[in-house]
């Protein structure tokens, strides 16, 4: 072995010698601050807590309930209100209110802070504020379709209920205590306004005006029925369990078989707005034509008019009343 070869591996055999002295200097350092990573792990943990995470919750909606007190959103929240109870969305309607406008003015300033564009920048507003209640409304029609599905279950479980003996009453808490959300809900409201001294007859109605459900309205009228002028009441709610399989089962091959009118519509509807949008960050000045031209003004208005047109004809075609 030469002199060269010798001097690298003396050199790197110091190397090691030195690393391997470092680490074992370090090793009670490095322990120490292992033991701190995990403390100070545990204390943030605690700080995301459900309660800390509560905490933030409550300071939020507090702002909320503040902002919804301003006059405008009061007599503006009235009107959601119902819509909001429809959808289990746990809001008043001033509330939403205030969230549609922070969205309406949030996404307009964003918009209009990157491109120095106000058309832009009120368009985003305008997109912003429809978005709340396009997220309502989808939570609202979730809701409906996650009850509808249980109805049949709920008369299976009340039918049976009957047969073996229990009262009416005594079959509407079966039904909260076997079925989940959304129905146990509306049925442990319900069992609660009738144990309160409300009418089963105005408490049914009552769930009835919340859910605005087309098989629960048949459900109650057959019900409301049975009680004036008697009857197999469990027979009665079998006959309508299998009336309500057979409609839900209908409807899921005429959603199938409408898929693509559905999507068409949904491209017609929202590739123009799309488009406006890039072309309103892309090239302003070229889509401003429409809005500074009285001949651009008519045609926007011509195929605003022909989008909404075209929407209401799809709609049409595609709901089918089953």
């Amino acid at each position: 072995m030469d002199a060269k070869s010798t001097s690298i591996l003396i050199f790197i055999t110091l190397i090691l010698l030195m690393l391997g002295i470092q680490q074992l200097k370090t090793a009670d350092s490095k322990l120490v601050a292992s033991r701190v990573k995990k403390l100070t792990a545990r204390d943030i943990k605690k700080k995301l807590s459900p309660s800390n995470q509560k905490e933030h919750k409550e300071f939020w909606r507090k702002i909320l309930t503040a902002a919804g007190e301003l006059f405008i959103a009061r007599r503006l929240g009235r009107l959601m209100d119902k819509k909001l109870e429809e959808a289990d969305v746990l809001l008043k309607g001033q509330e939403f209110v205030v969230i549609v406008l922070c969205s309406s003015l949030g996404a307009a300033f964003i918009v209009t802070a990157i491109t120095l564009n106000p058309a832009g920048g009120l368009l985003a507003g305008i997109v912003g504020g429809l978005i709340p209640f396009l997220l309502l409304s989808k939570a609202r029609a979730k809701r409906l379709n996650n009850f509808n599905a249980q109805i049949s279950d709920a008369l299976t479980i009340m039918s049976n209920s009957l047969r073996s003996g229990f009262s009416f009453l005594q079959s509407m808490d079966m039904v909260r205590k076997e079925l989940p959300d959304p129905i146990r809900k509306e049925f442990s409201r319900t069992f609660r306004e009738i144990n309160l001294g409300t009418t089963t007859e105005e408490a049914l109605q009552n769930m009835a005006r919340r859910i605005k459900s087309e098989d629960l309205d048949l459900v109650i009228t057959a019900v409301l029925i049975q009680r004036q002028v008697g009857g197999n009441l469990a027979e009665v709610l079998d006959n309508i369990a299998e009336t309500i399989r057979e409609r839900i089962r209908i409807k899921r091959e005429v959603k199938t078989l409408t898929a693509q009118g559905r999507i068409s519509g949904v491209v017609i509807a929202v590739l123009p707005v799309l488009l406006a949008a890039f072309m309103f960050i892309a090239n302003p000045s070229y889509i401003m034509e429409l809005f500074t031209n009285q001949i651009g003004l008519i045609m926007l208005a011509a195929a605003i008019t022909g989008e909404i047109i075209g929407m209401l004809l799809i709609k049409k075609i595609v709901n089918i009343k089953v």
